[in-house]
Order: C-alpha cells, then structure tokens, then sequence
C-alpha cells in the first residue's frame, strides 16, 4: 500500500532508541529511560537526507496498569524534546497500548502502526525503512511494504530476515543512507 510523496524510517522504541529493559520489565518512569550512544546522531542524518523518522512500539505495560496513557505519553514527549535538543527530530511516536492475547491491528508484528502513520504522513512504504532489533519489528516492516534493518543481538548475530543488520541504530543508518545512496 503506498501513499506517497514522503519517505520514512520506522523505529522501534525499546533497544533501538534507549536501553532495552530487562526481559518481563518495563520502562514505566522517565528515569528509566537510557537513550543508547549515537542515536541522535543516526536520527539526525535521517532527518538531513529528508526522511520523516516515526517511531512505533509496542507498549503492554499501558494494559497491564503500570504506567497510564497519558504518562507514558509524556516520557515519550521528554525523549522527542532530548532529542531534539541534539538535533534529532522524530515526527510522531505511535504506540499499541493493549495486551499480547488481544486481538487489534497495531500491535507489531502487524503493520497497523506503520500503516496509520503512512496515511497520516503521506509516506511510501515501499520506499520507507523499518529499524528494529526482534523479528516481529522486521515482520511488521516487511507487511507494510518496507525494507527492513535489524540490530545485532547482544551476541552480535545475525538472525532473522531483515535487507540490513547492525550492531547500532547509527550504523544502520549510514548502512542504509550508503544502499540508498545518499551517504
């Protein structure tokens, strides 16, 4: 499905733009909230060669009572407001709040989040980029139409079915500015 005239890149949240939590965790304060070396630096050379950088993650712990829609929207208003202190823009944080046995079309692996963004952003899934760091981020890409990057495991391994792997989000996008030619 295309909806053209932009580009984007897709993130993950959680091991992508800050510190994964500890498995069965969640980040539910802004204190717990670790933004990874580089990441500004790799959303910044995004937003220079014009990609619209959007944020989408799966976020239970709003279904589980842990943190409320509206904190967890905050922290991710802090983190945009970070960020863009260093020069890096996200254009939208989209997040699917509900729990893993509910049946809905945003939660990742499927591509609800990426697909209300394009029509919202008038993106080109086909030339638009999901960043990850689990298959189900790379299944979700690959459903909306996009190319997919995946960030090494903490072994450093490759696994799984993503156009891209690398060790961080900063180097995986200049992997993908070099494919696209734009770096």
């Amino acid at each position: 499905m295309q909806y053209s005239t932009s580009r984007a890149v897709f993130l993950d949240r959680d091991g992508v733009i800050n510190r994964r939590p500890p498995e069965g965790s969640y980040i539910t304060r802004w204190e717990q909230m670790h933004l990874l070396p580089n990441v500004a630096e790799g959303i910044g050379l995004l937003n220079s060669v014009g990609f619209r950088v959007i944020v989408v993650s799966n976020q239970r712990c709003v279904a589980k009572g842990l943190v409320t829609a509206h904190e967890l929207e905050s922290m991710h208003q802090r983190m945009c407001e970070q960020l863009a202190a260093a020069g890096a823009t996200i254009d939208e944080v989209y997040y699917c709040p509900h729990e893993t046995w509910r049946e809905c079309n945003c939660r990742k692996p499927a591509p609800g989040m990426l697909l209300a963004a394009a029509k919202k952003h008038q993106v080109d899934l086909t030339a638009s980029w999901m960043i990850g760091d689990s298959e189900i981020d790379i299944e979700a890409g690959r459903s909306a139409g996009c190319k997919t990057a995946r960030l090494l495991d903490g072994d450093g391994a490759a696994k799984g079915k993503a156009d891209v792997f690398a060790p961080s989000l900063c180097e995986a996008v200049q992997k993908i500015l070099r494919l696209e030619k734009r770096l």
